[in-house]
């Protein structure tokens, strides 16, 4: 693509999609290296962890932690805003004041969450280090102020340095056409991966007092069928039920889990139609235990 740009042939540029999908396909490794399940060894899976995040533009050290917050409490009502989709439910909609009501059905559309959201959460969001205030840390001890200044603006400061000498030497045309697009498209295959893996109907959702991990880790998580190349390029991460039930099986494992347990071969099953369908899906339903479009809140009204 460099060499296309630089001859005046723009062609090449269609290499952004498969470059895309292989920025996906090293964010499931960093993100197998957050757990740990990547290599044997911890100094192994921390540093390519590290090495990386330089090409996914997500700092390591703190979405590892608030990754793994997310794996603890994923499910669970009590414990929802630690990565993952905001989601409420139909009774919490109906109480918010009609801004809040406007501001949810904006962030819900699937314009403003998949397409706008997630390359600027990707390329500017993970760039602030989060305040005191923040509930990452109001409602979790595990993450310290201080760690998440060091993971975050260390690797702003390695961002700025590397690509500042990328650009200085293929120039900025280079990084306009041939380093952004694939990150652009990389958060947009990752947001609806990330999506659909807990937003779809028959989904999971309960108060910590009736919450269980095991239950939340293989209800709550989908599968996605997908064909065996962009199975590949998503690492697996399609089957999430497998990956929730237990986050130390590295990706290339996880094939081989399915294809010896006969019971999670058709759980949560999803096409790439039935996962389209999902999209419609905002609210949580406390009655039918499912998740509902906002058109049931006529039927509340």
């Amino acid at each position: 693509m460099g060499w296309g740009l630089a001859n005046g042939l723009y062609w090449p540029l269609i290499g952004n999609v498969i470059t895309g999908g292989l920025l996906v396909r090293l964010f499931i490794i960093q993100h197998d290296c957050g757990h740990r399940s990547f290599f044997r060894s911890k100094m192994a899976n921390d540093t390519i962890g590290r090495f990386l995040s330089f090409f996914t533009f997500t700092p390591y050290g703190f979405w590892r932690s608030t990754h793994n917050m997310h794996h603890a409490g994923s499910g669970n009502l009590d414990y929802r805003g630690i990565g993952s989709i905001d989601t409420l439910t139909v009774q919490e909609f109906q109480a918010l004041p009609k801004r809040k009501q406007i501001e949810y059905r904006i962030y819900r559309h699937p314009v403003m969450m998949l397409l706008i959201a997630t390359p600027i959460y990707m390329l500017i969001i993970q760039r602030i280090p989060h305040g005191k205030s923040s509930p990452f840390f109001q409602n979790y001890d595990a993450l310290s102020f201080a760690r998440s200044w060091k993971s975050i603006v260390g690797h702003d400061l390695s961002l700025l340095a590397g690509y500042a000498l990328i650009i200085w030497v293929f120039g900025w045309q280079f990084a306009l056409f041939v380093l952004i697009p694939p990150a652009i498209i990389a958060a947009w295959v990752g947001g609806w991966l990330f999506y659909i893996q807990h937003q779809f109907e028959e989904g999971y959702w309960e108060t910590k007092d009736e919450w269980n991990f095991h239950e939340a880790a293989v209800m709550g998580s989908s599968y996605l069928v997908l064909p065996k190349i962009l199975q590949w390029f998503s690492g697996n991460i399609g089957l999430h039920h497998i990956h929730h039930l237990c986050a130390t099986i590295p990706n290339y494992r996880l094939q081989e889990c399915l294809d010896g347990n006969e019971c999670l071969q058709n759980l949560n099953r999803l096409t790439i139609k039935d996962s389209l369908a999902c999209l419609k899906w905002r609210l949580w339903c406390e009655n039918t235990k499912k998740m509902v479009g906002f058109e049931i809140l006529k039927s509340h009204a």
